[in-house]
């Protein structure tokens, strides 16, 4: 585990940030990527997102810090994470794709840099910013935002060796494998539900007649 947590791998982390196409290359080929990294950088974003939602000025944030639930956020995006990885593999199983679960999560993980650094960033600058200066602070949660989903994009390219307009498909798909699953996950939530009533129903008459 210290391996996976070892100084190269954060180094390699903020390297593909500046080499995505060759970072993501050697995630894939030469095994150069870590799942616990990525794991902590998606955690990190939750933070971030979080805190600039509470501690932003009110000039640039009309979002009240009391509605701000962290613990709840960070588990949404865990959930939609994991969910978003597990979809384009579904998807990417059926397209010949050739990364593994793994190689997604990683690619996805390591997109959150970016998005990490402008979030903060732009936390202290609102603090600063007067009326009519709001640009500057949207200015740089754009460019985190757009820096971190071209990252995706470039990542989930290099991983499963597609072209990009494969790429741009699969997303597509990938999206629309997220609805079923959630789909799926609620029709079995419901059923258990209904069979647990059931059973409760049954064993409520079987003490009621004793």
């Amino acid at each position: 585990m210290k391996q996976l947590f070892s100084k190269d791998k954060w180094k390699y982390a903020f390297y593909t940030v500046s080499h995505p196409a060759d970072g993501y290359y050697e995630i894939r080929h030469r095994e150069r990527g870590s799942v616990p990294v990525a794991f902590v950088l998606v955690i990190l974003f939750s933070i971030s997102f979080s805190i600039n939602r509470i501690s932003a000025s009110f000039i640039v944030n009309d979002v009240d810090p009391l509605d701000v639930n962290a613990l709840t956020e960070l588990v949404s995006v865990l959930l939609l994470y994991a969910l978003f990885c597990v979809g384009n593999w579904s998807i990417t199983c059926l397209m010949e794709g050739e990364g593994r679960l793994k190689d997604i999560s990683i690619a996805i993980g390591y997109a959150m840099i970016p998005m990490i650094v402008c979030f903060n960033i732009g936390t202290v600058v609102s603090q600063f910013v007067a009326q009519n200066e709001e640009a500057f602070y949207f200015m740089i949660i754009g460019i985190g935002i757009a820096y971190g989903l071209f990252m995706m994009l470039i990542g989930i390219m290099e991983v499963h060796n597609y072209t990009l307009g494969k790429t741009l498909v699969t997303i597509f798909l990938t999206f629309i494998a997220m609805f079923i699953i959630i789909f799926v996950v609620l029709l079995f939530t419901d059923l258990i539900n209904q069979v647990y009533s059931f059973f409760y129903s049954i064993y409520q008459e079987l003490i009621f007649r004793a």
